[in-house]
């Protein structure tokens, strides 16, 4: 083939953005060159999210849309990666027989064969447990910021979510790989990593777990800052919030995801924490680093979920005070325990639930914001939005937007002028 083109897209989360990363790492080693249009594509990819409905509707959508393309083309391949990919294989291809190719997240590295061979076998969604020791070719898409994977797959059966079953038990990489990774990207400029997992706080590499991950992290040299997600509060640890006090390279936010203020709520979830439990984590991490950012995450209309229940989560949000937050409506996902309960919440009160949610945190958001103008922060610079003005991150992980021109990859001190809901303004001093 001459001239080879790949178009991907990308649907869901972190872990979806870098495993498209890393499977442009691999057609591009095998030279191909990355399009912004299906219409230009040898190969199109879709790398897919199950996670909630919408997220597939919009998937299907833009998979009938290349339909067309195919039958202009016959060598064009078309291949499904994700979660969807991994869930539902034989159903994709009896609904569109077009596709060449599905991929689980577990076989990224087939693609590699793919890129060169017509392959007698179409689908490839069989569990890799050796997928933490596999080392892909990856293509950066910030010039700044990089992800790294620390840990594949969940152990915790939440009753909402389908990634255990699309992404397999967890399987940490090994502490040696993680470092090499970060010091290469430290060599090459990057200033800011983010550690990907489902669950980063359960990472364990025989006796290293995820506080000593950090600290060696913490000591590679040209890496300014730390991040990562997500963090499971039951293992939220005092040890680890300790290394995050510690270690001056860990930014001061953390994404704790508490999907529900009512315990009864909550014990159906199956996420292992009360409401009161998760409270006295979010009060030690407050505690011991005061200028903490703390974001989270809820789903509101969850089966058997009562107007008190719902009080609950609101009384929850105004006790906290988070900085941030993204809100779901419950989504049943076909296969998880949620699917199978009773009590199930009409589109409408879910709506008007989350409409709620949102309109309580925008305040607190807002308020919270308010509560910089004035302060000096030191703020990364990642680059220029679309307006042109130059962009970058406090170590809180607040958006702040400038309008000298400054270099992309340094930090510089700059003074909050004004507050927005979901970004700040500054001059640099």
């Amino acid at each position: 083939m001459q001239g080879r083109a790949v178009y991907i897209k990308t649907f869901g989360c972190q872990m979806n953005e870098h495993d498209s990363e890393r499977m442009l790492g691999i057609l591009e080693s095998k030279g191909f060159i990355e399009v912004d249009e299906p219409k230009y594509a040898d190969i199109i990819i879709f790398n897919t999210c199950a996670i909630r409905e919408k997220a597939e509707q919009k998937f299907m959508s833009s998979l009938g849309r290349v339909k067309y393309l195919k039958k202009k083309n016959p060598e064009l391949k078309i291949i499904i990666s994700g979660c969807i990919a991994q869930l539902q294989s034989e159903h994709l291809l009896n609904k569109a027989p077009y596709i060449n190719y599905i991929i689980g997240p577990d076989n990224l590295h087939i693609l590699a064969n793919i890129a060169e061979n017509e392959l007698p076998q179409k689908v490839f969604t069989h569990e890799n447990t050796d997928m933490a020791n596999i080392e892909l070719p990856v293509v950066r898409k910030a010039p700044v910021k990089a992800w790294v994977n620390i840990i594949y797959g969940c152990n915790n059966y939440c009753a909402y979510c389908i990634v255990p079953y699309t992404r397999g038990r967890e399987r940490s990489r090994p502490m040696e790989r993680v470092i090499e990774e970060v010091k290469a990207l430290a060599e090459q400029g990057y200033k800011e990593i983010t550690l990907l997992g489902q669950n980063v706080n359960s990472y364990k590499d025989k006796d290293v777990d995820f506080p000593a991950l950090l600290e060696e992290v913490n000591k590679i040299e040209g890496i300014e800052r730390i991040r990562f997600v997500t963090s499971h509060p039951k293992d939220l640890s005092q040890q680890l919030i300790k290394t995050m006090k510690d270690c001056n390279k860990v930014c001061e936010h953390i994404h704790l995801p508490l999907q529900a203020g009512s315990n009864k709520i909550l014990k159906l979830m199956n996420r292992k924490y009360t409401y009161e439990e998760y409270l006295e984590k979010v009060k030690l991490l407050r505690e011991s680093i005061p200028d903490i950012s703390i974001t989270s995450e809820i789903i509101v209309g969850f089966p058997q979920e009562t107007d008190k229940d719902f009080e609950k989560t609101l009384n929850a949000l105004i006790e906290i005070q988070f900085d941030g937050i993204f809100a779901f409506k419950f989504s049943m996902r076909p296969g998880t325990t949620a699917a199978s309960l009773d009590g199930h919440i009409s589109n409408d009160i879910k709506t008007k639930r989350l409409s709620t949610i949102l309109n309580i945190q925008d305040e607190i958001t807002e308020r919270k914001n308010k509560s910089l103008e004035g302060t000096i922060q030191e703020v990364l610079i990642e680059g220029k939005d679309e307006e042109g003005l130059i962009i970058g991150r406090t170590k809180t992980n607040k958006i702040v937007k400038i309008s000298s021109e400054l270099q992309c990859g340094k930090v510089f001190k700059v003074k909050i002028t004004k507050a927005n809901r979901h970004t700040l303004e500054g001059n640099v001093l």
